[in-house]
């Protein structure tokens, strides 16, 4: 059954009905059939194990990357059968090795071995989860370019950036001039809603425009930008140009080579830092680094890096679904890519110097945070649901034919 919007609720009363069968069956035989308590847990484990499977398995689904676990019968007989050994340790510590110990050091015993097995169950389905998510990453299967007028759009975002814009239209264009075979390649400047002059200055230096009217955050720009992109490649990198332009090239590269998304990491053994970032800025985006393990079960070395690129048709695809229009829309893309089974790729990066950055370390972190629980919430409750992609029996069909159903 694919969780829907109620689906969090179902998946919490499904693990509630799993105790209760726990928790039940060892009641029964330790104080109605008098047997062993070590024996009747060990029996109540494995009633309860059984019950769990077949259970989450109709509550869950493989669309969710943090459901896979019901897809992995293996993983899921290994740490049963580990957690359960765990549960039965904790609950004989606890009641000792009298012959009939009393039944509130029973009831203490079991709910501190339900404690103690629990976590280490979602530790250990998380680990299972990470290996299987990282796999198919890995896993170039996008031959042939995507549809487009064009080989390449590079997406800018822009917001009351008057000052700087032109120049950046302008050496973006310079440094993909090879791109005019096959189409060419444009430069769409999104300008977010600014109070100045910005949509008229990159129009004058030679981009095509997309204006919001009011502003709304960066997530919400490069959203607009890539649903309007003209290229069979999507890039979009940042109005300062905190990365040489230039680079644009190997993103699209990559793309090419079959890689539906691309993106920049400055954690990457390649990349080189021209100009050191502030420690606050630093330090904060390795905290928010941490912090996307809530959402993200890839060990993406850096999220937040403004220089990414897709297949257009995958780009489409993620960006029709996104809802974060503040900075941590980079979170909930890397979400969607797991979620959709897409494959991704890492490269280096050169750091330059920029200045009038629009991030404000504080305010904005406190927001990206929350923006992190909201992903997560979304996902739980069916958000991001593709229905063409799972079939009624739960089955993942071909992200191609989702796909193509896009155009």
């Amino acid at each position: 059954m694919k969780r829907g919007r109620g689906g969090l609720r179902r998946f919490a009363a499904a693990s509630v009905l799993v105790t209760t069968v726990d928790v039940a069956t060892l009641s029964v035989l330790a104080f109605g059939a008098r047997a062993a308590v070590v024996v009747a847990d060990a029996v109540a484990v494995a009633v309860a194990s059984a019950a769990s499977w077949t259970v989450h398995r109709a509550v869950a689904g493989a669309h969710d990357p943090f459901d896979r676990w019901v897809d992995q019968p293996g993983a899921f007989v290994v740490t049963a059968g580990l957690t359960g050994a765990l549960d039965l340790a904790v609950l004989a510590a606890v009641v000792g090795a009298g012959p009939s110990p009393s039944a509130t050091r029973v009831v203490v015993g079991k709910a501190l071995a339900l404690t103690v097995a629990g976590a280490a169950r979602l530790l250990s389905y998380r680990i299972a989860l990470v290996d299987e998510t990282r796999r198919g990453l890995a896993r170039r299967a996008r031959p042939g370019p995507a549809a487009g007028e064009l080989r390449l759009t590079v997406v800018v975002p822009a917001y009351d950036e008057e000052r700087r814009i032109g120049a950046s239209v302008r050496r973006i264009v310079e440094a993909v001039t090879s791109v005019d075979v096959d189409g060419g390649a444009e430069v769409l400047v999104v300008d977010d809603g600014s109070h100045d002059a910005t949509a008229a200055e990159a129009a004058a230096a030679g981009a095509r425009v997309v204006s919001l009217p009011v502003n709304r955050g960066k997530g919400a720009a490069v959203r607009e930008g890539v649903l309007a992109a003209r290229g069979r490649t999507i890039a979009f990198v940042d109005a300062d140009l905190a990365y040489p332009p230039e680079q644009v090239l190997t993103l699209l590269g990559e793309v090419e080579a079959g890689w539906d998304v691309v993106v920049g990491s400055r954690r990457h053994p390649g990349s080189v830092d021209v100009v050191r970032p502030t420690l606050v800025r630093s330090l904060s985006g390795r905290l928010f680094n941490l912090l996307t393990a809530v959402v993200l079960l890839g060990r993406y070395r850096d999220t937040q890096c403004g220089f990414k690129a897709f297949r257009a048709d995958v780009g489409r695809l993620i960006f029709s679904r996104t809802r974060v229009e503040g900075f941590a829309f980079d979170v909930e893309l890397f979400h969607l890519v797991e979620r959709y089974r897409l494959s991704l790729t890492e490269v280096p990066v050169t750091l330059v110097a920029a200045t009038g950055s629009t991030v404000r370390v504080g305010a904005d972190a406190l927001r990206m945070v929350g923006d992190l629980f909201r992903v997560r919430r979304w996902s739980a409750q069916g958000a991001y649901d593709l229905t063409p992609l799972v079939g009624a029996s739960g089955a993942v069909r071909p992200l191609a034919d989702q796909l193509e159903s896009e155009h």
